[in-house]
């Protein structure tokens, strides 16, 4: 049985760090247009960096070491420059009438969104076929 606890952790793991990455790219396209934040500073966009667990897949499958789901992940700014709108009527306007703005593209975030949405999807998928799989196992021993 800790075998299906083992794809119970991986996949809700996995499922954590994509609620992470929706969260964020929500949070990128809610700031898209936010000049200034509370501090006063330029809002960055941010993204989500996963990290791999110690043992590898190979060190997992031949040694029988167990495996989790991505356990470490960070969420960093991304390092993306600000770009510049021309709006001398804006109050954080430039001398020469430029705004800086976050470098949010929308097309990335959405993206992301929807990679997101996926592999939450199938991290539930493998979650109800480990269910169904135990489910049928106990089925099968109980005849």
């Amino acid at each position: 049985m800790s075998g299906y606890l083992d794809i119970f952790d991986v996949s809700g793991g996995g499922m954590r760090l994509e609620r992470v990455r929706l969260e964020t790219a929500a949070l990128n396209i809610a700031n898209a247009h936010t000049t200034r934040g509370p501090d006063g500073t330029l809002f960055q966009p941010l993204r989500v960096v996963a990290r791999a667990p110690a043992p590898s897949f190979e060190h997992a499958l031949l040694e029988g070491a167990s495996l989790s789901g991505a356990s470490s992940y960070q969420v960093e700014a991304s390092g993306v420059q600000p770009r510049l709108v021309y709006d001398p009527g804006h109050p954080h306007a430039d001398a020469q009438g430029y705004v800086a703005m976050p470098g949010v593209n929308p097309l990335v975030e959405m993206t992301q969104i929807m990679t997101a949405v996926r592999a939450y999807e199938a991290n539930v998928k493998a979650i109800e076929a480990a269910r169904a799989m135990a489910q049928r196992a106990l089925d099968i021993g109980s005849r």
